[in-house]
């Protein structure tokens, strides 16, 4: 039957509209799994030699379980954030005479061939190789401990789909679980309970009791039966056809009538993003982003990079450009024939998406100020950058998305989801990140950091005073490629 299923699936593959645009995102990420499969096997050769020489007077297989917990909880947020769930059509399959047990089993098999499931055995495979070559442990030992890390790193993976069939809608419902971690990671920061030393001292104790191992075997059969025995519940026909009944927002944002001709878009534009799960993701996104400064500005190395500053600079202020900004008008792909039917200015279609935009960086970065306390360079070079996104980077990305015929379907989530994607947003990345570096780069090998901060902000600066031209430009080049646009956000991936 599996044979029969993976068939199924080939045939699919090959049967599919879009199949030529699946075959290439998958040929791309093929690349990136064998340049990540070729980082983790060298990783994996290399720690045993590298712990030795940094803690000679330790055994690297303790150090590594002090560090099994946050390996766990980095990949699962890594799995939650970016692993696809698998799909199978199943409405074909309930009409036949086919266990609904099978189809599950095959649906969870899936899972474990995920680019997620290779990783850790390529890092823990040479390591324990390299335990048992210089004789710290025998060989059972550490077939053991492989066991149990591969048993953790199946659990995680059923944990994974489970959560991402509960809290995917509605992220907020997953809000205790993040306090319960954040409380854990306070107690392990002010000494009060180390959760790393105490998982650590069990992995620790597997190694001489081999029975232990049972302990995470016994998790990962419990996480399959979970999830196996939520799917058999609901893996009905008349579950899968019926209709959802859905409590709608009826915010109608009122205020921005304040912004005169473009409030109706602006209008338009906040209750998608409110009412739909793809853009409702973004915002998420934006909030998360604004911590991303916390893995860097702490290390003093890269907090004294000026480029490296200039980078982390152009995100914090613009993750909402970046996620928001490049799939436009992909958004208004459902009704955008619609919309163009209207008797409207495209001159205020833009500009209403340049503001929605700017209201973003704004808010960004007054919310990325208190980085100040790593030091007031960092300040300025944030202040600057928000300046070149608001003033260069906007009427790029509006310019851009003129070419952008790529439909998005609103409904569907963002993780692991290439929806909408196509050339345009891979050449964004050039004007988007290369040019700030490369001015960067330039202005301080000629002048110095303070005049290359005053360029990047009055090149900004100049921008924006300039865009009423920009939007002007761009409005007549969405008219010009209005129907090529209109045709491709009819073709149906």
């Amino acid at each position: 039957m599996f044979k029969r299923f993976l068939f199924l699936e080939w045939k699919s593959f090959l049967r599919s509209a879009s199949f030529s645009k699946n075959l290439a995102v998958k040929i791309l990420l093929a690349f990136s799994a064998i340049y990540f499969i070729i980082i983790f096997f060298s990783l994996g050769i290399g720690l045993y030699p590298l712990l030795k020489e940094a803690f000679p007077e330790q055994k690297p297989m303790l150090i590594v379980n002090m560090f099994v917990v946050y390996w766990f909880l980095a990949e699962f947020f890594v799995r939650f954030m970016w692993q696809s769930l698998p799909i199978i059509n199943v409405k074909p399959l309930l009409i036949n005479n086919i266990n609904k047990k099978r189809i599950i089993r095959f649906l969870l098999t899936k899972t474990l061939f995920s680019p997620f499931n290779f990783f850790t055995p390529l890092l823990i495979f040479p390591f324990g190789v390299w335990n048992i070559y210089v004789g710290d442990y025998s060989l059972v030992s550490i077939l053991c401990w492989w066991i149990a890390i591969l048993s953790l790193m199946f659990s995680a993976n059923f944990l994974n789909f489970l959560l991402n069939r509960y809290f995917s809608d509605n992220i907020k419902k997953l809000f205790p679980y993040v306090a319960i971690v954040l409380i854990l990671v306070g107690l392990e920061r002010f000494d009060i309970f180390k959760t790393s030393h105490f998982i650590g001292n069990l992995m620790d104790i597997l190694l001489e009791q081999f029975y232990f191992v049972v302990i995470p075997i016994a998790l990962c059969f419990l996480t399959y039966k979970l999830i196996f025995n939520h799917l058999r519940k609901s893996f009905y026909l008349d579950n899968v056809l019926k209709s959802k009944n859905k409590t709608v927002s009826t915010a109608d944002f009122g205020w921005v009538r304040l912004f005169g001709d473009i409030a109706p878009f602006l209008q338009l534009d906040l209750k998608l993003i409110w009412r739909n799960k793809r853009s409702k993701s973004v915002i998420w996104t934006m909030l998360f982003f604004v911590f991303y400064g916390l893995l860097f500005y702490p290390n003093p190395e890269i907090g004294k990079s000026f480029l490296f500053s200039i980078f982390i600079g152009i995100f914090l202020s613009g993750v909402f450009l970046i996620n928001f900004g490049q799939f436009i008008p992909a958004w208004d792909s459902t009704y955008y024939s619609m919309l163009m039917a209207q008797n409207i200015s495209m001159k205020q279609y833009v500009k209403s998406k340049a503001y929605l935009i700017y209201g973003s960086i704004l808010l960004l970065t007054l919310l990325t100020i208190p980085y100040v306390y790593f030091g007031k360079h960092i300040l300025l070079v944030n202040l600057a950058t928000a300046l070149y996104n608001l003033g260069v980077n906007v009427p790029i990305l509006l310019y851009m998305g003129a070419f952008n015929k790529k439909r998005i379907d609103l409904d569907k989530s963002t993780m692991m989801n290439y929806q909408g994607m196509g050339i345009v947003q891979w050449l964004l990345a050039i004007p988007f990140l290369v040019f700030p570096l490369l001015i960067g780069w330039l202005c301080k090998s000629i002048f110095d950091e303070t005049w290359a901060i005053m360029i990047l902000a009055g090149l900004g600066f100049i921008g924006f005073l300039c865009r009423e031209y920009f939007f002007e430009f761009i409005a007549n080049k969405y008219k010009s490629r209005k129907y090529i646009t209109i045709n491709g956000f009819k073709q149906q991936a």
